[in-house]
């Protein structure tokens, strides 16, 4: 019977579970000796409950083609990862500190702008920002945190650091799969768990639901409500799942009305009901036509009023996407220092800057060595890299950049960490990045891991982390 590590490689980059080709690394070595002890037709009957498992829980997401929008169900990779506990508490500590300062950074914007009048960020860097808002200077949010919610990836270099790759701070999505792949985890190995000495996940929902209610706005027990833009989204699961798992109402923006007392109620068989606090999944721009988009249909007319006047709290906050950018991104470090006295835990990426003019030159001059990204785009869209692009496509980028540079940073390409993966039925490494999730409210709560994105071929290329997830 061939073994699933049959010609397993560790020399593509750092590996997650493996130190060498035949030795696992210290923290997955019950994890290693547990799947060796495995047959083959094991593992395939176990991929094939997990399969069952996500049809009959009916997870799943939704893909947008130029066929019409496809329900697919949620693909899934039942080799876990694992990490040691010691390096997570370094990581929770990093994370802790990272959102902290950005949210320090958020209020300092909307309100007295000291790190941009003493010349800790170019002040074009955030009036050039399209996530700036006009409409939130001098907006206080309860426990002044503008962004509760926080999605911040991470990547493992050769050298074995770990680096935060980018914050996001507007509408993060993914953390109703991570609590699910681990429920399907213990479905598919229930005897691994109770071997390996795991830290759990399952009080995320609590503590999400304890963070909405420290920002609610005078009262006791506040009505929470999950504002989604309907069945259609492609993360509509995560918000039905989310609110269930919170015991708040489901809403869409035809369900919410601003009265002219300025607070926000719930349409109900019953009548109107006050709410006090809405976890929207909302852009900016179509949260309120009075004041974004006037054509917006999904979001809730006088939002921003009700907002304003202190009636109503939204997670994450208007105007928070201001720090969801990849220019700003390169200021993290600094904000740690400036915010909080403290040196930064985390590392981010090296980053060029192409509004900075010898860094543009740098740039420019290093095209096809680097990974170039636009300021605001996401998953990997937009984006040039180098090491994997034709000389016509760098060419193309080049005028890109230079036609706007406010939009563009450029960073080293990293050799990303890898995983073993189940792929047709035997293991081989695939690149794989961690995404953990923040809470701040009155206190601040990381998830004791994340949700990890594992690339469907064996080399990175096109930036583009998809298709597994563990």
């Amino acid at each position: 019977m061939k073994s699933i590590w049959e010609n397993y490689k560790t020399d593509l980059a750092y590996d997650e579970l493996m130190l060498s080709e035949y030795q696992p690394r210290t923290i997955s070595h019950g994890l290693c000796q547990y799947l060796n002890s495995l047959k083959k037709t094991d593992i395939d009957k176990r991929k094939l409950a997990a399969e069952l498992a996500i049809m009959e829980m009916g997870i799943s997401f939704t893909v947008y083609s130029d066929e019409g929008n496809i329900d697919r169900a949620w693909p899934f990779d039942i080799i876990p990862r694992v990490m040691a506990a010691r390096e997570w508490k370094v990581i929770e500590q990093g994370l802790k500190q990272r959102l902290k300062a950005l949210n320090c950074f958020i209020s300092d914007v909307y309100g007295e702008q000291a790190f941009i009048k003493e010349g800790k960020i170019p002040v074009e860097t955030i009036s050039t920002s399209k996530n700036f808002r006009h409409e939130c200077v001098g907006m206080r949010p309860k426990h002044d945190v503008w962004a509760n919610i926080c999605g911040t990836d991470l990547v493992r270099d050769k050298d074995g650091v770990m680096y935060v790759l980018e914050d996001n701070l507007r509408v993060p999505s993914g953390v109703s799969y991570m609590l699910e792949n681990r429920v399907i985890t213990k479905r598919v190995f229930p005897e691994l768990l109770q071997g390996i000495n795991i830290l759990p996940i399952d009080d995320y929902p609590t503590q999400l639901q304890e963070m909405l209610a420290s920002i609610a706005p005078n009262s006791d027990r506040p009505q929470i409500v999950v504002l989604t833009p309907g069945i259609y989204n492609s993360a509509y699961f995560e918000h039905a799942y989310l609110a269930q798992q919170i015991g708040a109402q489901l809403v869409e923006g035809g369900d919410l009305v601003v009265d002219d007392d300025d607070f926000v109620y719930m349409r109900t068989i019953e009548g109107l009901e006050k709410v006090d606090v809405i976890y929207r999944r909302i852009d900016d721009d179509f949260l309120d036509p009075e004041v974004f988009r006037k054509d917006s249909v999904l979001g809730v007319p006088g939002l921003m009023r009700a907002w304003k006047a202190g009636h109503v709290a939204l997670a994450n906050a208007p105007g928070a996407g201001v720090a969801d950018d990849k220019v700003v991104y390169a200021y993290v470090p600094e904000m740690i220092r400036y915010y909080l006295n403290e040196e930064p835990i985390l590392p981010n990426v090296p980053t060029y800057l192409c509004s900075n003019p010898e860094h543009l030159d740098y740039v420019l001059a290093h095209l096809a060595e680097l990974v170039v990204k636009p300021a605001n785009e996401s998953g990997g869209y937009g984006m040039l890299v180098g090491p994997h692009a034709s000389a016509k496509e760098v060419e193309a980028f080049r005028k890109v950049v230079v036609a706007n540079p406010r939009n563009y940073i450029a960073q080293p390409t990293l050799s990303i960490s890898t995983a073993p993966t189940l792929c047709k039925g035997k293991l081989e490494p695939r690149h794989i990045d961690l995404r953990p999730f923040i809470l701040q409210g009155e206190n601040v709560f990381v998830t004791a891991g994340g949700l990890t994105r594992v690339a469907l071929r064996k080399r990175f290329v096109g930036g583009k982390l998809v298709a597994r997830w563990r």
